[in-house]
């Protein structure tokens, strides 16, 4: 598939990530990047620039018919933004009506997480908001193809606080023989340049550079890194639920809690994946937690 690829949020880690990939299969890319990026996102853009990658200057928000412009000829639109609601839904739903108008055949929408088409709004606010774009999506007039990747390790090993190097732990919740679906953000990518330029990809494709429990997860992080840690256990996913509701009782700041409701999603097997879509492209090898670590270290 030959024909020109779009990408919003291309100066971020997965955004860029995805542009990186896609040259590498010669892809034709052309991304958005706002005006006033800081001196370390410009870096890595004239890096991808100088592979051949095509910047034009915008925002998700701008209007409509300007955005398209900048689409232009581009027949497949990628969006890894980040953000807020204003971002997420509004911007989005902004993107595909640009899309639409620029002629786009697919959009990927920015959702890259758990099952969140098994997930409620309420049960992780920021997988609520891409929901929320999701239901907007279904009346658009073009495919619209979700990729999903369950849970980075990236966010596994830092963002969560699962592991504290210092104090020689990593701690969970839930049951530690409950399957997760987790993956790195460079095999993310892979797999979304796989999409794009797959012309007969449609509806959800699922993907997992590993699936493993609590347990395994924790034995492989030993592994990789070569450190003994104390697994812990924090309670059942119930009073996780619990302490999600009580920390939400005291802040106004749902970000003080959604590492939390993350891992809910997750230890609940709520949002686990049913069927995984790796066997169709067999080019994608994914690296695994063990080696992941071992590479961080």
């Amino acid at each position: 598939m030959s024909s020109k690829v779009f990408v919003a949020g291309a100066t971020g880690l997965l955004g860029g990530r995805i542009v990186g990939s896609l040259l590498d299969q010669g892809a034709s890319v052309r991304a958005l990047v706002r005006p006033g990026e800081d001196v370390g996102k410009r870096a890595a853009i004239e890096a991808l620039q100088a592979r051949g990658l095509e910047v034009v200057v915008g925002d998700i928000t701008d209007p409509t018919a300007k955005l398209a412009e900048a689409v232009g000829d581009a027949t497949t639109v990628i969006s890894a933004v980040q953000g807020g609601p204003d971002v997420i839904v509004d911007g989005q739903v902004n993107l595909v009506r640009a899309a639409e108008k620029a002629g786009a055949a697919r959009f990927i929408p920015s959702d890259f997480a758990v099952d969140l088409t098994k997930l409620d709004d309420d049960d992780n606010f920021m997988i609520g908001w891409r929901r929320r774009a999701a239901a907007i999506f279904r009346d658009a007039d073009l495919d619209v193809v979700s990729v999903l990747n369950g849970a980075f390790y990236e966010v596994m090993v830092g963002f969560m606080g699962i592991v504290d190097w210092e104090k020689g732990t990593l701690s969970h919740w839930g049951d530690p023989d409950q399957p997760l679906d987790l993956t790195s953000v460079s095999d993310t990518a892979a797999y979304t340049a796989a999409v794009a330029l797959d012309p007969g990809a449609t509806g959800t494709l699922r993907f997992a550079g590993e699936v493993v429990s609590f347990r395994r997860f924790h034995e492989a992080v030993q592994r990789g890194s070569g450190r003994t840690l104390e697994l812990r256990n924090l309670g059942t996913a119930d009073e996780l639920r619990a302490e999600i509701a009580r920390q939400a009782g005291l802040t106004e700041n749902p970000f003080d809690y959604v590492a939390l409701q993350y891992q809910w999603c997750m230890v609940s097997g709520k949002g686990k994946f049913d069927t995984l879509d790796n066997a169709r492209y067999p080019q994608v090898k994914p690296v695994s937690v063990a080696d992941f670590v071992r590479a961080s270290s």
